[in-house]
């Protein structure tokens, strides 16, 4: 494919349609996550506006409503790090990556001094508390641990939690709140997908290119952790079914539909929106270089502490970071420019007090 009018900008504006954050987006909350196939969404306020701005019309009631209906679900199906993803495809997901995490975390375990019996138990306890009285806090599952003899301090608690999550025994279902609660994972997610292990990581793959594309299969890889010799197996079984990219003398991968764009002109030019931290559009990729300067890496994760900030993404670069002013749902949005000296024009300010106002917009809707 040619690449004589890509540039970072471009690639940047390619990956904003495949993740449909602009065009016609998606159309509902549900068809949103399962067409992401994963959101990062270990902070749950980012990830439900993460999930809003890609459903134009969708307001925090609506994002809401399809967790506690259980249509959408939130648990570790990779990297051991909370994700949305459709219920159906929980399942599968968590065989694909659960035995590999659990070797990762096994010293781990050896140091809280949790065994294969520990768990076993606090399954049993666990799951005989949600049949009888329904869904439970973490802080009433903790209780649960501790009264059968399983201590939860020191994270203890919270990788017993997970553990069980990961092995499909309990899942994060209806909020309470600003908290979920746990409930028994055959219970709310009665009808999951069968895939083989082979077929799994093709189906993984498939989905992660047309959502996140242009993506490496080194992207995809870091993404799921699934070995690369594993998923460069797999790819053989969908490079059929994707357009390749070659940019920076590197190959990049989406669906056929994206790669259209290059012909028309890709849209977004003019665009300016307000990120969720956390966003796909950001974490999604091992390489991060496309949309966002290694210079101004350690400005959305200061010190690299792990917590990424709110993006303010330019026609498809990071240009910088996003605070409210306040608590309140009609508090200002502020901006925080890499670069204070190149201030937003009146057209690019305009489209920021637009963004600005579609995020108030989902709150209060």
């Amino acid at each position: 494919m040619a690449v004589n009018r890509v540039s970072p900008k471009v690639m940047g504006r390619l990956r904003l349609a495949s993740q449909g954050l602009i065009g016609s987006g998606r159309g509902s909350v549900e068809d949103a996550v399962r067409w992401m196939t994963a959101t990062q969404a270990q902070d749950l306020q980012a990830a439900l506006w993460a999930i809003g701005l890609r459903v134009p019309g969708a307001g925090l009631t609506d994002v809401r409503a399809a967790l506690d209906s259980g249509s959408v679900v939130r648990s570790w199906p990779m990297r051991g790090t909370l994700h949305f993803v459709a219920p159906e495809d929980l399942r599968w997901m968590l065989g694909l990556t659960t035995e590999r995490l659990s070797r990762i975390l096994a010293s781990r375990h050896r140091e809280l001094d949790i065994t294969w019996a520990d768990i076993e138990k606090c399954r049993d306890v666990a799951l005989e508390r949600i049949a009888a009285g329904g869904p439970v806090s973490r802080t009433e599952a903790f209780d649960v641990f501790e009264a059968a003899g399983q201590p939860t301090t020191g994270q203890r608690g919270i990788h017993i939690l997970g553990t069980l999550c990961r092995h499909g025994w309990l899942v994060q279902g209806p909020l309470a709140g600003n908290q979920q609660l746990l409930v028994a994972f055959d219970d709310w997610i009665p009808v999951s997908r069968d895939l083989e292990h082979q077929e799994a990581i093709a189906e993984f793959m498939l989905r992660y290119f047309r959502s996140h594309g242009p993506a490496s299969v080194r992207d995809f890889a870091w993404w799921t952790q699934i070995p690369l010799t594993d998923a460069r197996a797999a790819f053989e079984l969908v490079r059929g079914q994707l357009a390749e990219l070659e940019f920076g003398g590197a190959s990049y991968w989406m669906s056929s539909e994206t790669a259209s764009m290059l012909d028309d002109g890709v849209p977004g030019q003019r665009s300016v929106l307000l990120l969720a931290g956390f966003d796909e559009f950001v974490l999604g990729y091992q390489d991060r270089s496309l949309v966002l300067a290694p210079e101004h890496a350690n400005k959305i994760v200061p010190g690299g502490n792990g917590v990424f900030k709110k993006t303010v993404v330019a026609g498809g670069e990071v240009i910088g970071t996003w605070a409210r002013a306040g608590r309140t749902r009609s508090a200002a949005v502020v901006p925080e420019l890499f670069d204070e000296t190149r201030l937003l024009g009146p057209a690019a300010q305009a489209a920021f007090e637009k963004a600005a106002e579609l995020y108030r917009a989902f709150l209060n809707t």
